[in-house]
């Protein structure tokens, strides 16, 4: 197959090594209002705290954002709104990867046509293909913009190889890696040169001080984004792991965004309302969490208002949005 031609220069986007040097990324949540319509006001104060707590980056419409419930003018709109409102005091990153091709190419597009820095992607998970097609996908976008490449097979069934990220950063808009794979591809990633963020929570500690990770893209941060920020940015802390490690793996005892959309209920955050097919966690797991926020203190949780475990009558379902 002949290689497709790759711009030499972004078109548009950030400097590739003002992304590169990135410590934490927030997989930011997207709030609602009772009729499933985004909650911007809730929204901007969630992004307002993060910045506050040292947070660099967010990304819009990742698996706790719910990207995969936006319509595309919800997507792209919350791009630029947050731009506007937040762009010049860190960066913003947009999953606008797809199934298909041309649904991705539009939409990164459309991303940094509204200003975002950078483009995250993942490959394709139904449809899936072949190498050679998953580089003809990724390489359709590449030119347009910065871009990171989020591979997570327990979500996409596909692992993104490290012959195949190898092939991407040829190119001068290629970033970077969100990995999942586990500790050595880390590893391998950071030993040939590939700039690499992990992306499980639960292992971004040693991803980072032992492994050769520039940092870390996570979920936990929606919580408490000071005390994330030092694990991954402040100083290697083995007794700050350990005493994290409980509310880093408490979200994802349900199948993620469950734990990230009711956590920040809990903490008054944002509203208790969740667009379906999600349900909020179950009263003992919401019960467990309330444990958690006394045991780390409530001082390190966004937002300052008691945390509750709110009834199961207290939230809302939406259906249709």
């Amino acid at each position: 197959m002949a290689q497709l031609k790759v711009l030499g220069m972004c078109m548009r986007g950030t400097p590739v090594e003002d992304i590169r040097s990135l410590r934490l990324i927030t997989g930011i949540k997207t709030p609602y209002l009772d009729d499933g319509r985004l909650d911007l006001k809730a929204y901007d104060s969630s992004i307002e705290m993060q910045i506050a707590k040292g947070v660099e980056g967010v990304i819009i419409g990742s698996a706790v954002g719910e990207g995969h419930l936006m319509s595309w003018d919800e997507h792209i709109t919350l791009i630029g709104h947050t731009v506007t409102r937040f762009g010049s005091s860190f960066k913003v990153i947009s999953n606008t990867g797809r199934n298909s091709t041309g649904e991705e190419t539009q939409a990164t597009e459309q991303g940094f046509a509204v200003g975002m820095h950078a483009s995250l992607h993942i490959n394709p998970y139904y449809g899936k293909t072949s190498i050679p097609g998953l580089l003809a996908h990724f390489n359709s976008a590449l030119p347009m913009g910065p871009m990171i490449i989020y591979n997570m097979p327990s979500r996409t069934s596909q692992d993104i190889t490290p012959s195949v990220i190898q092939t991407l950063a040829a190119s001068p808009n290629f970033v970077g890696v969100k990995e999942c794979v586990g500790y050595d591809r880390v590893r391998q990633h950071g030993e040939e040169g590939i700039t690499v963020w992990c992306g499980m929570d639960y292992e971004s500690h040693d991803a980072r001080w032992d492994l050769g990770a520039t940092g870390a893209m996570l979920v936990a941060s929606n919580l408490t984004p000071g005390l994330v920020r030092e694990l991954v940015a402040g100083k290697k802390s083995p007794s700050l792991n350990k005493k994290l490690v409980p509310l880093i793996e408490m979200p994802f005892h349900e199948p993620t965004p469950i734990g990230l959309n009711t956590a920040p209920a809990q903490v008054r955050v944002v509203k208790p309302i969740f667009r379906l097919p999600y349900l909020p966690l179950p009263l003992s797991k919401r019960q467990e969490f309330v444990g958690l926020v006394k045991d780390i203190g409530r001082e390190h949780f966004m937002g300052e208002r008691e945390v509750q475990v709110l009834d199961d009558d207290d939230f809302i379902l939406v259906a249709s949005y």
